[in-house]
């Protein structure tokens, strides 16, 4: 894939877990190693799930059938309505710092990746498709950093944290809708 559409797709993805870092970080109990935890396991999880999105998407479409742009394009919106419906249900509300929220939520924020690899990412050779994921991962990892970043200064303002997931799901629809007509 194309550096720019795959930065984008990556960018928007790792919004998701910006939104839920930032949120993490603006919590007063967070402590570096949350931090450390939280980032790694949110890249983690993008590049696993999306990688096994996109495998899956290969042999859906080797051996079974070519999946259209047009509902690949369905999936992607549908998905960033879900991104903007969560966005709505958070209600700016931080999640507890509890060991296992490492895996639940590196895997939440993740869930997404691994329809957009399903959707996007499936036509291209393991190699290409390795090095896409991790371009995946490694942005959000970085966007993750920049949350707990910015969440230092931003720690009176917890509102925030809610507008991530609304932008997100956004580029998505608008990512997805662009596949459908154009």
């Amino acid at each position: 894939m194309a550096m720019y559409p795959l930065f984008m797709i990556a960018l928007a993805l790792s919004l998701d877990a910006f939104g839920v870092a930032l949120c993490i970080g603006l919590n007063n109990q967070t402590k570096l190693e949350n931090k450390v935890g939280f980032t790694i396991s949110f890249a983690l999880f993008q590049f696993i799930l999306s990688y096994i999105g996109a495998y899956a998407g290969f042999l859906f479409n080797t051996y079974v059938a070519s999946m259209p742009t047009i509902i690949g394009g369905i999936i992607i919106a549908l998905v960033g309505v879900v991104m903007i419906k969560e966005g709505i249900d958070n209600q700016g509300k931080c999640p507890l710092l509890k060991p296992k929220m490492y895996l639940i939520l590196g895997v939440s924020v993740s869930i997404d990746a691994m329809v957009v690899g399903f959707t996007v990412l499936n036509n291209i050779t393991k190699v290409i498709l390795l090095q896409d994921t991790l371009i995946i991962g490694a942005v959000t990892f970085i966007m993750v950093i920049i949350a707990f970043i910015i969440s230092k200064y931003l720690k009176k303002i917890d509102i925030i944290g809610r507008y991530a997931d609304y932008i997100g799901g956004i580029i998505l629809v608008f990512f997805g809708l662009k596949m459908m007509f154009f």
